[in-house]
């Protein structure tokens, strides 16, 4: 949906009639049903006034179309400015142009296309405006039919208008090379250059008509976003599917197709517990179905898996497929069956409300992905609840799917493949965490390697060890250790202190510690392994659990103050104290469950807590 529209000779004028922040203003009001905040009003009277004296010269057509806050389709993002025209060859040209008021700006060592810059009342990392700008123009390629059928060339840059290029630029630094290229940088005195830059593909006017095109285009993967996935699924030993795993693929692929064919809603509910390979299944999916020719988006809450599966999948190269993976509150005001297929991962880590940024946002999250999507496919695993906040299981699912009218299918993956495809393993974590009573009070004839260490300083040693073979063993803890703000990024300061033991949390300029070739020297935590599998894992136990009297007890108090996944805990347990520590009892433990079924052939444990230390050795004779 484009906000506003006009010829070139349309928005000149209204510029010179100090309208034209008016005319958005009131467009979006009538086209949104949204007020625009006196802060975005603002930006628009500045942005536009620079934009006026870069299109205010007759080699630009008056005819030309111009687009100004243009809403991608099923995205919440926004295209600044768009201008729309014809080459001297009569072939179709757009000009996309992020506009940006910053003056100032840093960059970020360690994470791909992030940059630090003052942004709404704070300073923030946010992504690059060359990678945004060529984010935009490639989502907009990749599903918009109009633009792959009728070949409109899109070129995107980002215009800076307050900013002063330094020499040499750090915009334009190695690190950001490939995005500046696709998406050149314009600052502030490049007027000129800008010009120049719309100039060489813009020398005929269109009338809007391109925009129309944009504007009416049918959302539908491109051949190229097709042929990449494909490609890239295609020979990768990690996305093979086995026994109920391609059952299920296929059954689902079954029902999704049957969606698109009598247009009714259907939503497909899978539970699997750890290692039974839901996000193989997933990923799986978005392929296909992408290859289909459906529009299809993986998301989930956590963003490490999201991240990681991007970057396995891409090769941490440059990639339009990313936008393929979306968090799980990225539904909040889309519109009813907007996307084909919604393929949820970690179903049961969604959340009623949506933290963006400072605000928080939306109703229901399951509401909200089971209302976007004709197809809504939900994994699930309602034992790895982790936080308060999480509100994902199967009955809260179906409560959606019955006020949405939408058909409600389950399925379940059982066979094991993490572990050592030992669903003893797992029978024993539950059996002497007291999560639940098994038939598996030791690890007689299991085959999978679990041992109680004694030392901490042994459990890394382990572990390095372990990782040389393929970069695929991480050490974890629990959440019981403060995450020191000033060392966030560096390695060398220590958040985890246990008598000589030292090593830092995860650190903060990275998205994928799972695969990181360096993370091997940091802790992961719940939030950036949860999804994730390792050959090997080190889980350190803090003391939030210990053994007394004959149990296994919690201890919401020993977690960190950093640490959001028990927020509002000591308030519920004012109110309710029994509620509460049953609350905290049941996270905690899933959070340990969750952590040592991560490795797919071992788990070394270390206890804070020396009862618990032998209590856990004995379980295992």
């Amino acid at each position: 949906m484009i906000v506003y529209s006009g010829l070139k000779s349309d928005f000149l004028y209204a510029v010179e009639q100090d309208s034209i922040a008016t005319e958005i203003e009131e467009n979006i009001y009538s086209k949104m049903h949204r007020k625009s905040a006196r802060s975005e009003f603002r930006s628009w009277e500045n942005s536009l006034e620079y934009m006026y004296k870069v299109l205010n010269d007759d080699a630009i057509p008056s005819d030309s179309g111009i687009a100004i806050e243009y809403n991608i389709p099923q995205t919440s993002k926004r295209v600044d400015f768009i201008i729309s025209g014809y080459d001297e060859k009569k072939e179709p040209n757009v000009v996309i142009i992020e506009l940006k008021q910053w003056d100032k700006v840093d960059t970020v060592e360690g994470q791909d296309a992030l940059v630090e810059t003052f942004t709404g009342g704070a300073i923030r990392k946010v992504v690059h405006p060359s990678y945004q700008a060529w984010s935009y123009a490639s989502m907009i390629y990749d599903y918009n039919e109009n633009v792959q059928l009728q070949d409109i060339v899109l070129h995107p840059c980002a215009y800076l208008h307050n900013y002063r290029k330094s020499n040499p630029e750090k915009l334009e630094q190695e690190q950001y090379k490939e995005y500046v290229d696709d998406a050149p940088i314009f600052a502030r005195g490049e007027v000129s250059k800008l010009r120049e830059f719309i100039k060489k593909t813009v020398k005929i006017g269109d009338n809007k008509e391109l925009l129309y095109q944009i504007d009416n285009g049918k959302i539908k993967p491109s051949k190229s976003l097709q042929d990449s996935i494909k490609s890239m699924i295609e020979g990768n030993q990690e996305f093979i599917m086995l026994d109920d795993q391609k059952v299920v693929y296929e059954e689902i692929l079954s029902i999704a197709n049957k969606c698109m064919t009598d247009q009714k809603k259907r939503t497909v509910i899978v539970k699997g517990g750890p290692g039974t390979g839901k996000t193989v299944v997933a990923i799986n999916l978005l392929s296909k179905l992408t290859q289909e020719g459906y529009f299809a988006q993986y998301t989930s809450k956590n963003s490490a898996p999201r991240n990681v599966y991007a970057k396995k999948l891409t090769g941490f190269k440059k990639s339009s497929v990313n936008n393929m993976f979306k968090g799980s509150g990225s539904y909040i005001d889309a519109e009813k069956n907007i996307v084909d297929v919604i393929i949820c991962d970690e179903g049961h880590r969604l959340t009623a409300k949506t933290q963006l940024g400072p605000k928080v946002s939306g109703e229901n999250q399951v509401k909200e992905i089971i209302n976007s999507s004709l197809c809504s496919i939900f994994f699930i695993d309602e034992s790895q609840r982790v936080t308060l906040s999480d509100i994902g299981t199967v009955a809260e699912i179906k409560k959606w799917t019955n006020e949405l009218d939408s058909e409600a299918i389950e399925m379940e993956l059982t066979s094991q493949f993490r572990c050592n495809g030992s669903d003893g393993y797992l029978a024993w974590i539950d059996d002497v965490l007291e999560i639940r009573e098994t038939a598996n009070t030791d690890m007689k004839d299991v085959d999978y390697e679990i041992k109680i260490i004694d030392s901490p300083n042994d459990v890394r040693n382990l572990i390095i060890e372990r990782n040389k073979i393929s970069n695929h063993s991480r050490m974890l803890a629990g959440y019981c250790w403060e995450w020191i703000r000033e060392g966030k990024n560096n390695t060398d300061v220590h958040d985890i202190c246990i008598d000589d033991f030292e090593m830092s949390w995860n650190l903060g300029n990275s998205t994928t510690f799972a695969i990181d070739e360096n993370s091997v020297n940091e802790i992961g935590c719940i939030h950036t392994s949860q999804g994730l599998e390792f050959d090997y894992v080190g889980v350190i136990i803090g003391d939030d659990m210990r053994f007394e009297d004959d149990h296994i007890v919690t201890d919401f108090t020993k977690r960190a103050k950093t640490d959001q996944s028990l927020k509002g805990i000591k308030k519920l347990y004012k109110e309710n104290p029994e509620f509460a520590l049953k609350e905290a009892d049941e996270i905690i433990k899933n959070t340990y469950r969750t952590l040592m079924t991560r490795g797919m052939k071992g788990c070394y444990v270390y206890c804070t807590d020396k009862k618990l230390a032998e209590y856990l050795k004995k379980c295992l004779e």
